[in-house]
């Protein structure tokens, strides 16, 4: 079933909120459980120092299920990304927006959650319509059937890039409109709106 990220509810029983540097060990055990050939302890820190908001807990009740983490690119990053110019797993810090400064891309750097905790999406979602990431695209590279699967339920499609499977969810408010003529209303020769005459 294929929703649309931005408008899922977010879900009351799972709470998603920036990750603080005493859950990273944790998270970073779940990931490399979850990921298969992931070690994301060093990664984890230094993307949070950079950027608090760049890392976000699944939790339910006091257990924590899960995070997703994110990288956050400027222009010149969103342009290397899609060139396939820019290191995934240590991307140079002139391609990554600042922790003030609205974003281009937001690219989904690793998601491990397990049972419900992926419900959490929606949380996250929500946040990320605040208007520092609200201008952006989402990007991921799916590195498993789940996770293809799962972004295919939430809206994401493969595009054409540099970068190999790379695949982007449009925000609804990015996607161009098509201009449809508005029903009663037409142009006749030699009206006023008639540029040629």
């Amino acid at each position: 079933m294929r929703h649309e990220l931005d408008a899922l509810v977010p879900a009351p029983v799972i709470s998603a909120e920036p990750a603080m540097q005493e859950q990273l060990p944790a998270l970073a055990e779940i990931a490399k459980r979850e990921i298969p050939g992931v070690n994301a302890k060093v990664g984890l820190a230094r993307f949070l120092r950079a950027d608090p908001e760049s890392i976000f807990t699944f939790r339910r009740g006091d257990r924590l299920l899960g995070g997703i983490a994110f990288l956050y690119f400027n222009c010149r990053g969103h342009d290397a990304l899609l060139l396939d110019n820019v290191d995934l797993k240590n991307p140079d810090r002139e391609f990554l927006a600042a922790s003030d400064e609205e974003v281009s891309a937001i690219y989904v750097w690793a998601l491990a959650a397990y049972g419900r905790a992926v419900m959490g999406i929606a949380n996250v979602a929500a946040y990320l319509r605040r208007p520092r990431f609200a201008g952006a695209n989402y990007f991921a590279q799916p590195s498993s059937s789940a996770g293809r699967d799962l972004l295919i339920a939430l809206g994401f499609e493969p595009i054409p890039s540099f970068q190999a499977d790379l695949w982007c969810y449009e925000r609804p408010w990015n996607r161009p409109s098509l201009m449809l003529p508005v029903a009663g209303f037409s142009l006749s020769p030699g009206s006023h709106a008639d540029a040629r005459h």
